[in-house]
């Protein structure tokens, strides 16, 4: 598998990153759905990775730099063949990685609290991330996880 920064320009990633947004919508509230679309996640502190095999898109992640130590994890999506296989974690571990070369000192990230987002918790707390109050411009919210991790 290679994971690479992507211009989120194929219809491989655009459709993936539809399906997310399409779950987050029917299993969140409207007003606690967090998740970008693409035109949003084509900002300049955002920097969008795609992990491929063969060509074939397995997964997606992004990074949101809120400054220069501070990162946020987002719309980070397995697709349904290869949920379970460990590409989330891997993932996961690269994001942490680059943002460690980048020098940022701490890794954010809001998540769902509904049954859907519990195996997204385990693998973000099998990494060392702990739940934590609102950060950035997020506010309580009872469909909400706050999640952070120094790095």
């Amino acid at each position: 598998m290679e994971i690479t920064i992507d211009n989120l320009e194929s219809g491989d990633v655009i459709a993936l990153l539809e399906e997310h947004l399409r779950d987050m919508y029917a299993t969140s509230p409207p007003e606690s759905v967090h998740a970008l679309d693409v035109t949003a996640l084509k900002a300049d502190n955002i920097t969008f990775f795609a992990a491929r095999e063969g060509g074939t898109l397995l997964g997606c992640v992004a990074i949101k730099s809120l400054d220069d130590l501070h990162l946020e994890l987002k719309s980070m999506r397995t697709t349904h063949a290869v949920r379970g296989q460990g590409i989330g974690k891997q993932l996961l571990a690269h994001v942490i990685a680059h943002a460690k070369q980048k020098s940022a000192q701490r890794i954010s990230l809001e998540t769902g609290t509904q049954a859907y987002f519990i195996p997204a918790c385990k693998l973000y707390e099998s990494f060392g991330f702990e739940y934590c109050a609102p950060f950035s411009d997020y506010k309580l919210d009872p469909n909400s996880h706050f999640m952070t991790k120094k790095i």
